[in-house]
C-alpha cells in the first residue's frame, strides 16, 4: 500500500507535468489520477482489495496536523534570526524538483556540507528523493556555503532555495 506522503508526491508530480492521466497498480492497490479539464488540479481515485480495516487506518494516518503546525512554528522562530542576520551571498542553490531533501548520504553519516564548507562546481551538497529515486544535487558554483535554508528530511518544492553560497 502506498503511504500518504508517496501519494502526495505523485499528485504534485502529475499536477506539474503535461500528463493528463496516470495509473499505478501494485499488490492489489490501484491509484488512478486524472487532471480535470478546468485546470483545478488532480483528482485521485484509489481502489483497494483489502479488508475494511485498512482504509480506516489510512484515514487515521492523515488526521494528525501537528507536523504542519510544528513547521509553522519553526518558520516563525527562524524568521527573526534571518532578519537580524543579513547573510552575504552571491548565489542560491535551488531544488531542481519536488521531493524529500537529505543533507547526507544516509542518516548515520555526516552531512555533505555545513555552513562554512568550501564547494566546487561538481561538489554534491545534498540529495533530493523523488519517487524512490535519489538525485544528487551539485553546487554548480565554486565558493563557500554561508547559509543552509532547509532541514534534513524536509519536503522541498521545485525552485525552492536550499543553500546560499558566497562565490570566490
Amino acid at each position: 500500500m502506498l503511504k500518504v506522503q508517496e501519494i502526495r508526491e505523485l499528485i504534485k508530480l502529475v499536477d506539474q507535468s503535461t500528463i493528463d492521466e496516470f495509473s499505478y497498480e501494485t499488490n492489489g492497490t490501484t491509484v488512478t489520477m486524472k487532471k480535470s479539464n478546468d485546470n483545478q488540479g488532480v483528482k485521485l481515485n484509489e481502489a483497494y482489495e483489502v479488508p475494511a480495516e485498512k482504509p480506516a487506518e489510512k484515514i487515521k494516518a492523515e488526521e494528525p496536523k501537528a507536523p504542519e503546525e510544528k513547521k509553522a512554528v519553526k518558520q516563525s522562530e527562524t524568521e527573526p534570526v534571518e532578519k537580524e542576520k543579513a547573510t552575504d551571498f552571491d548565489h542560491e542553490i535551488v531544488s531542481p524538483m519536488v521531493g524529500t531533501l537529505y543533507i547526507g548520504p544516509d542518516p548515520e553519516s555526516d552531512p555533505y556540507v555545513k555552513s562554512g564548507s568550501k564547494v566546487e562546481n561538481d561538489s554534491v551538497v545534498c540529495i533530493v528523493e523523488a519517487m524512490k529515486l535519489f538525485n544528487e544535487i551539485e553546487a554548480e558554483v565554486s565558493g563557500e556555503i554561508v547559509e543552509i535554508l532547509v532541514e534534513d528530511g524536509e519536503l522541498v518544492e521545485y525552485g525552492q532555495p536550499l543553500f546560499r553560497v558566497k562565490t570566490k
